[in-house]
């Protein structure tokens, strides 16, 4: 990714994450996103911890890279996880990411497993 098209990246960033953030109840979905990987993880943002955490780095997706089928097997695993834990609510943090490609199929698949946003 060029500077000019990261810098715009990281002010929209900046600018949705004054608005939106993670609560122990309903917690933040960060997700970023690499040209060979793609990471999520739930934030809660009052306590400072994050509370899980998957990427195409986890051991259970070993082989897997960032492509459509990396983020879908990401969020498969992360539905399980989270819903595994209790949560079934959360808020959307796209990182300053367009809403389409890896980052839309990423949502679906969370949408699918029964999380709500």
């Amino acid at each position: 990714m060029s500077l000019k098209k990261d810098a715009g990246r990281l002010r929209r960033k900046k600018r949705v994450r004054l608005k939106i953030s993670g609560t122990p109840e309903r917690p933040r979905l960060s997700v970023y996103r690499s040209l060979k990987h793609i990471h999520a993880q739930l934030v809660d943002d009052l306590n400072g911890k994050t509370l899980l955490s998957v990427s195409t780095l986890a051991k259970e997706l070993k082989g897997v890279h960032s492509n459509k089928e990396g983020a879908k097997k990401v969020g498969e695993l992360l539905g399980e996880k989270a819903l595994g834990q209790g949560i079934k609510k959360i808020v959307f943090d796209r990182s300053g990411y367009q809403y389409h490609g890896r980052i839309q199929i990423l949502a679906d698949t969370l949408r699918e497993k029964g999380l709500h946003f």
